[in-house]
């Protein structure tokens, strides 16, 4: 298994803060009502700036703070802190606040980005510096528009790519469990209600440009959700792990152009699918968690050595080759 060590953390910081603050090349999900809104990415978002787009700003930020609080002595973290101190501040902050407040912006980032604020701010919370107390207004707002969202969605998104529900649930669960109770038990009853009485997924997957498995992500999700019912439920959701079937979660995806920036999501899918399997197997009976580790480790090993080279997955897939790698510490009670 390959483990998260310093050299390998200091490699990943750096890809980061690489793209934190690189402002171009930039996708905007901006709609623009009027001549006014045109405007560059610094200045719609002065913290999120960079990485390409919004959401993987968010989780590039994400990378560089859980890597600073677990390798405290590698150079990269002290750059990490002079680039937070000088980012997360309450101007800027605010002006990320101010841009939720028009009626156009109602489905900005939902439900991903969303999520990786969550996780962000949920992180900022286990330093010492301020940075918790300054992205908290931000996190808030977040995660009452998803308290909201999550009572007039009639149906979920299964889809393997950043509308995923599963994906967005399983994250905000965590900041949730802490900040906000409430939203904790909403998203553990939504989590029951649409995905409970699920059986015999076939998992048709990959799509072409899916970075999340959607069977895996809702095992996932469940997992976080119903931890003491996981197992049997899992029994049901995928009776076949024991032969290795559906044969596809068992297969890393093939990559055939990482320039292309869709197809590059598929070395995500295998990041975030070794993400999955490690983090279920410890709820599994015993042959099980073996099987599911083993998978783990060859999806990882498939696309660990392509989080850097291209842009077009460089600006990301540190983030998910980093969920893949880290212990499995969550607390979901």
């Amino acid at each position: 298994m390959t483990r998260l060590n310093a050299e390998m953390a200091s490699r990943m910081a750096r890809i980061a803060l690489g793209h934190v603050a690189k402002e171009y090349p930039h996708k905007l999900d901006h709609v623009m009502t009027g001549p006014d809104d045109v405007r560059s990415p610094r200045d719609l978002h002065p913290v999120f700036f960079g990485s390409y787009d919004w959401h993987s700003c968010v989780h590039g930020w994400w990378t560089l703070l859980t890597l600073r609080r677990l390798f405290p002595e590698i150079a990269e973290a002290s750059a990490t802190e002079e680039l937070a101190d000088g980012s997360f501040t309450a101007e800027k902050v605010g002006t990320e606040l101010d841009y939720l407040k028009a009626p156009s912006s109602r489905g900005f980032e939902r439900p991903y980005g969303w999520a990786w604020v969550l996780y962000l701010h949920l992180e900022a919370s286990r330093h010492t510096a301020s940075w918790e107390s300054e992205l908290e207004p931000l996190a808030r707002a977040f995660a009452d528009r998803l308290r909201d969202y999550l009572t007039i969605m009639t149906y979920p998104i299964r889809v393997g790519t950043h509308f995923n529900t599963c994906f967005a649930l399983t994250l905000s669960l965590e900041w949730a469990t802490k900040f906000d109770p409430g939203l904790a038990d909403v998203i553990r009853d939504r989590a029951l209600h649409w995905f409970g009485t699920d059986r015999d997924c076939q998992a048709w997957e990959p799509g072409g440009d899916e970075f999340l498995s959607s069977a895996l992500m809702e095992a996932l999700c469940m997992a976080r959700t119903q931890p003491a019912d996981f197992a049997a439920w899992f029994a049901h959701f995928l009776p076949g792990v024991d032969n290795h079937q559906p044969a596809s979660l068992f297969e890393p995806a093939f990559v055939s152009d990482r320039s292309d920036g869709k197809i590059a999501h598929l070395d995500g899918l295998n990041l975030s699918r070794s993400w999955c399997w490690r983090s279920i197997a410890p709820l599994l009976p015993a042959a099980e968690r073996a099987n599911a580790e083993s998978v783990a480790d060859e999806h990882l090993a498939s696309a660990l050595p392509h989080i850097a080279g291209d842009y077009m997955g460089e600006h990301w897939l540190a983030s998910f080759a980093l969920l893949a790698l880290l212990p499995e510490t969550v607390e979901t009670a």
